[in-house]
């Protein structure tokens, strides 16, 4: 998922999607464990969706703080 699509997304669908990347990274490292992740490098990628999520909501919630 890209960043401007995650900005188009309310705060609700946001809280979604990191439910939805945290449980696709718990899966990732479970795969990791029994040594059946063929590319590693997605687990990396989803922390960073995670991380861009969440920066989004803040920015989001900030925005709407300052407007009321």
């Amino acid at each position: 998922m890209k960043l401007q699509d995650m900005r188009e997304k309310t705060i609700d669908e946001l809280k979604e999607a990191v439910v939805d990347f945290k449980k696709q990274l718990f899966d990732l490292r479970l795969k990791k464990t029994m040594n059946k992740l063929e590319d590693p490098s997605l687990i990396a990628k989803t922390r960073h969706y995670i991380s861009q999520a969440k920066t989004v909501i803040r920015e989001k919630e900030m925005a709407a703080a300052q407007s009321a």
